[in-house]
């Protein structure tokens, strides 16, 4: 089953990407990609650009509408994602844990659906 792992950060716990924390930090993340890799797990991952760049899109009564910025307003945001191909939920959490955003944030999990084509 593929899995989501939906990383939420607090942009104001950052660390500076010339600051010793975030080299660990990255550290972290290359350590995680090189075990989901190695493990066969791997399906995609990104980092997402900070939430003053979303744009917003809503269809309303035929009318697309647009919006600078995130839907609503969050301590946490989202800041990036994984997609995993594990035997269980359990397996997902275990390679979720590896995130290191989710020591000072959090990682949400959810299911991807499948729908017959």
């Amino acid at each position: 089953m593929k899995y989501m792992a939906l990383i939420y950060v607090d942009p104001a716990n950052m660390s500076q990407p010339d600051s010793p924390e975030f080299g660990k930090m990255m550290t972290g993340y290359q350590m995680a990609n090189e075990t989901y890799h190695r493990d066969g797990v791997w399906v995609a991952g990104d980092a997402l650009l900070p939430t003053s760049t979303a744009t917003t899109v809503r269809v309303r009564n035929g009318k697309t509408e647009s919006m600078d910025g995130p839907f609503a307003e969050t301590k946490e945001q989202l800041g990036g994602y994984y997609i995993f191909d594990c035997a269980s939920l359990d397996d997902a959490i275990r390679y979720a844990a590896m995130i290191p955003g989710a020591a000072s944030g959090a990682v949400e999990i959810r299911p991807i659906m499948v729908f017959d084509r």
